[in-house]
C-alpha cells in the first residue's frame, strides 16, 4: 500500500505542477525602474503634446 500510495502522490503533484504551468498568470510582467520611468516620460511628453495642438 505505501508504494502505491508514493506513486500516487508523486503523479498528482507532476499533474498539479503541469497544471498550473498552464493556467493564465495571476501577477503582472514585470517592468524595471528603466522601463516604467520611460514609459512615464512617453506619457508625459504626449500629455505636454496635447495643450499644445489646442492652444493653435
Amino acid at each position: 500500500m505505501n508504494r502505491k500510495k508514493k506513486l500516487n502522490k508523486i503523479l498528482k503533484s507532476r499533474i498539479k505542477k503541469m497544471n498550473a504551468k498552464k493556467s493564465p498568470l495571476s501577477k503582472e510582467k514585470y517592468i524595471s525602474k528603466a522601463e516604467r520611468a520611460n514609459i512615464e516620460a512617453l506619457q508625459n511628453e504626449t500629455e505636454n503634446a496635447q495643450p499644445i495642438i489646442d492652444a493653435q
